[in-house]
């Protein structure tokens, strides 16, 4: 009897975490959270090149947070730009995918943020004596992909600080497509997020060299429907859940990640 009851209890303590959210009816019964992403955003999200698993800090963190919900992740790989068309027709109960937390994009979805960011610019290893400071930017060539806020930030940066001589702009297909013309020369310097920049110059050692500091901040966002209320309250109070178990801050570790912690799981929502 001793022995049943200490499992039960033992049972009662790992499922509690999940009990204790509520999940839209739908979700619930499903048993199932369908997440979209694009892999090719490392160390957020990509294809591991020996397995061609998907890896990465959003895809550990979904998993964990399926786990807090008591409920599968299934991941479902789209296209940036069906991101948002995906959220407001269905075909997804989420994004997780290094997505970047605009006013913009409220009116669609809503977003729990867990992670603070900052765009960068960084220049080829080789010419970083060419760039000691940021004031050198200006008038030159500057890539970043133009499907982000990036251009609008680099923009805001140049009017501010390069006065009559502005940073050229150079719209680019994301920011691998930057990084190759950062490598062929066809312009001077490139833009990515502070959270994907070190891992990449880990990666590809002695080919990059950052500029200056973050000249902005941002917010990396679970992107969720927002007339969705329940699960948006059930994912932030998931994520609250590995903040206080110590899982969050082991997964940032894992993808050096530390410097764009949150303290708190915060829902910007729509109307």
């Amino acid at each position: 009897m001793k022995r049943i009851l200490v499992a039960a209890a033992l049972f009662g303590a790992m499922t509690v975490s999940a009990l204790a959210i509520d999940l839209p009816p739908d979700i619930a019964k499903r048993g199932s959270l369908k997440v979209g992403l694009v892999p090719n955003y490392p160390p957020m999200e990509f294809r591991d090149p020996a397995t061609n698993a998907l890896s990465g800090f959003d895809v550990d963190l979904g998993e964990a947070l399926g786990r807090k919900l008591g409920v599968k992740i299934e991941w479902t790989e789209t296209s940036f730009a069906e991101f948002m068309p995906s959220i407001s027709t269905g075909r997804v109960d989420a994004i997780l995918s290094g997505f970047t937390d605009y006013a913009s994009r409220h009116e669609i979805a809503s977003f729990v943020d867990y992670l603070r960011s900052g765009p960068k610019f960084f220049v080829q290893q080789s010419r970083a004596t060419e760039f000691k400071d940021m004031a050198v930017l200006c008038g030159k060539k500057v890539g970043a992909s133009r499907r982000t806020m990036f251009p609008a930030e680099i923009d805001k940066w140049s009017q501010k600080n390069c006065a009559g001589n502005p940073i050229q702009f150079v719209g680019t297909d994301g920011s691998a497509d930057a990084r190759t013309q950062l490598k062929q020369g066809r312009i001077d310097a490139a833009v990515q997020g502070n959270e994907t920049l070190p891992y990449l110059m880990d990666l590809e050692r002695g080919a990059y060299a950052p500029v200056g500091d973050p000249f902005a901040t941002q917010f990396t966002g679970i992107a969720l429907p927002v007339k969705e209320k329940v699960l948006q309250q059930a994912v932030a109070d998931a994520l609250d859940a590995l903040i206080a178990d110590g899982t969050y801050k082991t997964l940032l570790a894992k993808w050096k990640l530390t410097d764009n912690a949150v303290e708190k799981a915060t829902i910007n929502a729509g109307q």
